[in-house]
C-alpha cells in the first residue's frame, strides 16, 4: 500500500502506485484541460504531485511542451537566478565489494586497476584542484567495509578541509558513498559535510536487484531507506538521483518524485539536489546492452518536468554529459555543474598512465574549468563558486524556507558575484578575466537592495586588493 509517512521502501516507493501512475498518466497525456491546469498549478511554484508530473512528461504536444520549457525555465530563474554552482569531484577509491552490472568498480573485474589514495595523495590532489579555483567538491568511493572503512573517508574529509594553498580552500565536502548506519551519518555530520549524496540508480526493486546481483548494495530496502538514516543522523542535506538508461524513465521519474515527496512527508524537508546522469561506457561497460537508453529530447524534457516539480531543489548534471547537451539543459532548471571532472582515483594531480585505467565512467566534456567558466559567462550565467548557505548553517529546513519563499536569491546573487571575481583574480585566463570582470559590474546593477550593493562593491574592492572569503 502506498504512504509517503511511510519509513519502508515498498510503501513510500510503492510498485503498484507507480505503475498506476504510469497508466493515469498514458490515459491522459492529450487531455488538454487537464494539462492545463496542471500547468497552471506549476506556476504557482508550489511544486507537483508525482502523478501531475508524469502527466506533462507523458504529454506529445508540442505547444503544451514549450509551455512547460518556457515555465521550467522562469522558475529556474525566480529561485536560483542566472548562477550555476561549480564543484568537481574526488575519487578516493575504487575497491568495491558489490557486483553491480553497470560499474566497472564491481568485484568481478580483475582487469581494472585498483587504487586507493593515501593522505597525502589526496592532499596532493586538493591542492591540484584549488590551484584550478574548486571550491567546492563531491567526494566518491567504492564500497568496501576493509578498504574504505567510514574512518578512511572521515580522515580524508579532514585532510581536505585542512589544505589552503596560496588562496586556495575546499570550503564544502559533499559525500557520495554507499547507503550506511545512522551511527556513521551522524561522523559525516560532525566531520562538517555539505550534504549526503546517493543515488538509487533504479526504483524498480525487481530490476534493482538483477543489477545489484551480490554484495551489501543487493539490498534494496536498505539502500532506498538511507535518507532517511541520513536525516536521523542529523544530515539535513540530502541529494536523491538515478541511472537513466537502467529501467524505463517514466517510471523512475514518478518514483523519484516519491521519494521526494516521502521526504518532505516525513522530515518536512524535500531533496536539496536532485541528480540525472545517463549510463556511460566504462572500462568493461558497455552502455548498449541496457535498452532503456534515452536520448537528449526525452532527458531534456526530464529535466523540465522536475523543475516545475521541485521547484526548490537544486539540479545537477555532470560531465557525463557533452558541452552541447548541456548547453541544451541549462535553462530548463540546471543549477549546478563539475567542471574539469576527472572520474580516475587521482587524476588531478598527474594524469592517469595510459596502461592504468581506474575511472568509473568516461566523460563528456573534458574542458578545463576556465573554459567551462568563460562559456557560461558568454551564455550569461554567473559561475558561482560560493559555499556561504553551508557555512552560515542555512541548511535543511532554514535553507528550504529561503527557497520556497523565493528569498535565496538575496545573499545567493551577491555571494556568487564576489566568488566568482576570487576565481577571476586567482585562476582565470586573461580572456575569462576580461569577460568577468565586465559581468560583475553588470550584475552589481541587478542587485534590489541598496545596502547589499553597496557592501558588494566595497568587499569587491577589497577582492582585488587580496582579501578573501567574504560572504552573506
Amino acid at each position: 500500500m502506498y504512504n509517503p509517512k511511510s519509513l519502508k521502501a515498498e510503501e513510500f516507493i510503492s510498485h503498484d502506485e507507480v505503475l498506476e501512475t504510469l497508466e493515469y498518466a498514458q490515459k491522459n497525456k492529450d487531455n488538454t484541460e487537464l494539462i492545463d491546469r496542471i500547468i497552471e498549478k506549476a506556476k504557482l511554484r508550489k511544486g507537483l504531485s508525482h502523478r501531475e508530473a508524469s502527466v506533462l512528461l507523458a504529454c506529445e504536444n508540442k505547444e503544451k511542451t514549450d509551455e512547460i520549457y518556457a515555465l521550467a525555465n522562469q522558475i529556474k530563474k525566480d529561485f536560483y537566478g542566472n548562477r550555476i554552482v561549480m564543484f568537481a569531484p574526488l575519487y578516493l577509491s575504487n575497491y568495491c565489494v558489490n557486483g553491480c552490472v553497470y560499474c566497472p568498480y564491481h568485484m568481478k573485474n580483475k582487469h581494472i586497476t585498483r587504487k586507493k589514495l593515501t593522505q597525502e595523495e589526496v592532499r596532493n590532489e586538493v591542492i591540484a584542484l584549488q590551484d584550478m579555483g574548486h571550491k567546492r567538491l563531491a567526494i566518491e568511493s567504492g564500497e568496501d567495509p576493509q578498504m574504505n572503512p567510514i574512518e578512511y573517508i572521515l580522515d580524508c574529509i579532514k585532510t581536505i578541509y585542512s589544505i589552503k594553498h596560496k588562496n586556495g580552500a575546499i570550503r564544502r565536502v559533499n559525500v557520495n558513498i554507499a547507503a550506511t548506519t545512522v551511527e556513521n551519518y551522524k561522523k559525516l555530520k560532525d566531520a562538517g559535510i555539505g550534504t549526503y549524496i546517493l543515488f538509487q540508480e533504479t526504483y524498480h526493486k525487481e530490476s534493482y536487484e538483477k543489477l545489484h546481483p551480490t554484495g551489501p548494495k543487493h539490498n534494496y530496502a536498505y539502500h532506498t531507506e538511507a535518507m532517511d538514516r541520513a536525516m536521523e543522523g542529523g544530515i539535513d542535506d540530502v541529494g536523491l538521483g538515478v541511472l537513466f538508461g537502467l529501467e524505463l524513465y517514466r517510471y523512475e521519474f514518478a518514483a523519484l518524485l516519491m521519494h521526494a515527496e516521502h521526504l518532505e512527508a516525513v522530515h518536512g524537508v524535500g531533496p536539496h539536489t536532485i541528480s540525472v546522469p545517463r549510463i556511460r561506457r566504462a572500462d568493461d561497460i558497455d552502455p548498449s546492452v541496457f535498452d532503456n537508453g534515452i536520448d537528449d529530447e526525452i532527458f531534456a524534457k526530464i529535466i523540465a518536468c522536475l523543475r516545475v516539480s521541485v521547484p526548490y531543489t537544486g539540479m545537477i548534471i555532470s560531465t557525463r554529459e557533452s558541452k552541447a547537451c548541456r548547453e541544451k539543459v541549462l535553462p530548463l532548471g540546471i543549477s549546478q555543474i563539475s567542471g574539469a571532472s576527472r572520474t580516475s582515483v587521482g587524476g588531478y594531480c598527474e594524469p592517469e598512465p595510459e596502461e592504468e585505467n581506474s575511472a568509473q565512467f568516461d566523460t563528456s566534456d573534458k574542458r578545463t574549468l576556465d573554459e567551462v567558466v568563460h562559456w557560461l559567462m558568454d551564455l550569461g550565467y554567473i559561475p558561482s563558486f560560493c559555499t556561504a548557505c553551508y557555512r552560515e548553517g542555512r541548511t535543511g529546513d532554514r535553507f528550504m524556507t529561503l527557497c520556497k519563499n523565493q528569498q535565496i536569491l538575496n545573499c545567493c546573487h551577491p555571494n556568487a558575484l564576489m566568488t566568482l571575481d576570487e576565481y577571476l583574480d586567482d585562476y582565470a585566463s586573461e580572456g575569462t578575466r576580461a569577460i568577468g570582470k565586465e559581468l560583475i559590474s553588470k550584475e552589481i546593477n541587478n542587485i534590489p537592495n541598496e545596502k547589499v550593493k553597496k557592501i558588494v562593491i566595497e568587499n569587491l574592492s577589497k577582492i582585488d586588493k587580496g582579501s578573501r572569503d567574504f560572504r552573506f
